[in-house]
């Protein structure tokens, strides 16, 4: 019997128009009367027409500069100490500073997102970069979001390429867990859980992405939006939440990860080179019909099948190298792949490969 450590979900979860009009009654729930908020300059600009009034509250704001760093988590975690709560006002790297901070001090965090673009408010996780921006590893916590409250017509006027983004960064969900869990026989429950949403990712991305852009274009909330939404942030979170190791990263992410050693890289949003990493990842399933399969689909959301679509068009075959060694470092999660031994000369074919495909 396989042993699956379970880490489901925030322990309340509320989306909603004016959603945010409620924290103040939340925090006072939980006994909470002081917090640090912890947001960006431009997630702050988005968010500020619907920040509540809270009378009974103590806030303090810190500006992040940028990175869910060791120096930052430092920085939040200095400030946050004499705070009885942590408020992650942002996107996900804000979002998992913020975790990673509240892990340190083993104080509640309360989340609300400003853009939807992975599934950073789901999950008691954060990824870590170093102070340079390239990824270092991810931490796993035992507690997870005391609260997340979703408003979402904020999340309706985020920026248009990160939401893409994010549905990039969801889709992998099922390419990662079905590479891992198609190969074993007996399911337990929490694995068919995560298998479940998994395959709900890629359908309901596959089936409402266009209606949920087209609101997005309009400024007018429809329902394809919010499924998208509550996809990126339940679901996928549900895939790792309940998959444990089974569905939380697979080839994909680990080519993400490979990339960052391009410092060129560092401006391609996160899920946009997730969208990439899928494709390297079914070149080494030797899966080069389903690349094909989701070509329109990439299209018409002007994801990247190819480091030309990346922008990486001055890559020297030195640098591709530095990637595919990246990429397939002992600690990776690319060997979680049950394909036979993965090694950077295969990623490195597999990337020339989908050159070549595409």
């Amino acid at each position: 019997m396989k042993t699956i450590e379970v880490h489901a979900a925030p322990s309340e979860y509320i989306l909603k128009e004016g959603a945010f009009e409620l924290l103040e009654e939340k925090l006072q729930q939980r006994g909470i009367q002081s917090i640090l908020v912890v947001t960006g300059t431009k997630s702050y600009e988005a968010a500020k027409a619907y920040w509540p009034e809270m009378p009974s509250m103590t806030e303090t704001f810190y500006t992040y500069q940028g990175e869910c760093s060791f120096a930052e988590i430092d920085k939040v975690v200095t400030k946050a100490k004499e705070v009885d709560a942590i408020v992650a006002l942002g996107g996900g790297k804000v979002i998992d500073l913020a975790k990673a901070a509240a892990n340190e001090l083993h104080k509640q965090v309360i989340v609300l997102p400003t853009l939807a673009s992975n599934c950073a408010p789901w999950t008691p996780l954060s990824v870590i970069y170093d102070n340079e921006g390239a990824f270092h590893h991810y931490d796993i916590y035992p507690i997870a979001t005391s609260l997340l409250l979703v408003e979402p017509k904020l999340l309706l006027h985020a920026p248009r390429d990160l939401f893409v983004a994010g549905i990039g960064d969801t889709l992998a969900k099922w390419y990662e867990a079905d590479v891992q869990l198609r190969t074993i026989e007996h399911l337990p429950v929490p694995l068919m859980i995560s298998y479940e949403a998994a395959k709900q990712c890629k359908e309901l991305l596959l089936r409402d992405s266009k209606e949920a852009l087209r609101a997005m274009d309009e400024g007018v909330l429809n329902d394809a939006f919010i499924q998208v939404v509550e996809v990126m942030f339940m679901y996928a979170g549900m895939v790792g939440g309940y998959g444990d190791h089974y569905g939380r990263t697979a080839g994909a992410h680990a080519v993400h990860n490979g990339l960052t050693a391009l410092e060129e890289s560092h401006a391609l949003l996160h899920g946009v080179k997730v969208a990439y990493g899928i494709c390297v990842q079914l070149m080494l399933e030797n899966r080069p019909e389903e690349v094909q399969a989701l070509r329109a689909f990439y299209e018409e959301l002007h994801l990247p099948q190819t480091l030309k679509e990346l922008g990486l068009t001055e890559v020297t075959a030195q640098q591709l190298q530095e990637v595919a060694e990246k990429t397939t470092i002992p600690t990776e999660s690319i060997h979680l792949m049950p394909i036979g031994e993965i090694t950077s000369e295969r990623v490195l074919e597999a990337m020339q490969a989908l050159e070549q495909l595409v």
